[in-house]
């Protein structure tokens, strides 16, 4: 297996959720992290130095606006003036909304598609080359099972995601011989915070308690019936990241509980 001790990686939207599960898993290898995503400014840096002093590692953060091209490339010109270059990039950053087709708004429609799919083609055109030029790369799109299959009243996140899994698939080929790959990793349900707001949501709607939100969301989709876990999505990005991994390029990898196997 590939070390990955002393190699760089940057994952969006890694200031909770499943980014956050990613970006420890990634640091405990050894990998100095970039930070990017949004929140409150005292538990960003909380957890920035955390995972620091935790592993042993350098992490920075950069609060880019995912949906704003130049941010983007300032998010990746920090994080080589701080390391050098960009060995691994995960695009996880993403938002939610939820509605039926005729009464999607626009503006929503808009900001799903540039944060869930735009912006991962725009960060991996800003490193793509450099990874097969050097032998090694490591792109992996958080796509969903909903880059597999459809849900009712998720037009621009079934979309985006459906997007994504397109996007590697040919980034993933043209990667193919080089040394680099690019993966899409399709998660089940997740309690992250987005996943939190729809079981809240789910549970005002119906008036359930949020235990019973919860079975409802996960009976109706996903046979295990236990929410997959950001540790568990890390633990797949460091494989995708190994050498074990060096053939497996363009592919999307289920982790959904049988979700897509129905």
């Amino acid at each position: 297996m590939t070390t990955l001790k002393g190699k760089s990686a940057v994952i969006t939207g890694s200031t909770s959720g499943i980014g956050e599960g990613i970006a420890k898993r990634l640091a405990a290898e050894g990998c100095n992290i970039t930070l990017n995503g949004f929140g409150d400014a005292d538990e960003i840096e909380k957890l920035r130095a955390g995972i620091a002093k935790e592993h042993g590692v350098e992490v920075i953060y950069n609060g880019a606006d995912l949906t704003k091209h130049d941010e983007i490339d300032g998010l990746m010109k920090a994080t080589r003036d701080a390391f050098g270059q960009i060995d691994i990039l995960v695009n996880n950053a993403g938002i939610q909304h939820v509605a039926n087709v005729e009464d999607f708004p626009p503006e929503k429609w808009e900001k799903i598609i540039a944060l869930n799919l735009s912006a991962a083609f725009y960060t991996t055109r800003l490193v793509a080359k450099e990874m097969k030029d050097r032998g090694y790369g490591r792109i992996i799109n958080i796509a969903s099972a909903h880059g597999l299959r459809a849900s009712k009243g998720k037009a621009a996140y079934v979309a985006a995601k459906h997007g994504i899994v397109g996007l590697t698939k040919v980034v993933g080929l043209e990667m193919a011989g080089t040394g680099a790959t690019c993966n899409a990793i399709c998660p089940g349900w997740v309690l992250t915070p987005l996943v939190q707001q729809q079981i809240d949501a789910n549970a005002k709607r119906d008036n359930l308690s949020g235990e019973e939100a919860e079975k409802e969301l996960l009976g109706e989709k996903q046979p295990s019936l236990q929410f997959v876990t950001p540790e568990q999505i890390g633990g797949l990005a460091i494989f995708l990241c190994s050498d074990d991994a060096a053939q497996i390029t363009g592919t999307t990898q289920s982790i959904d509980g049988g979700w897509t196997a129905k």
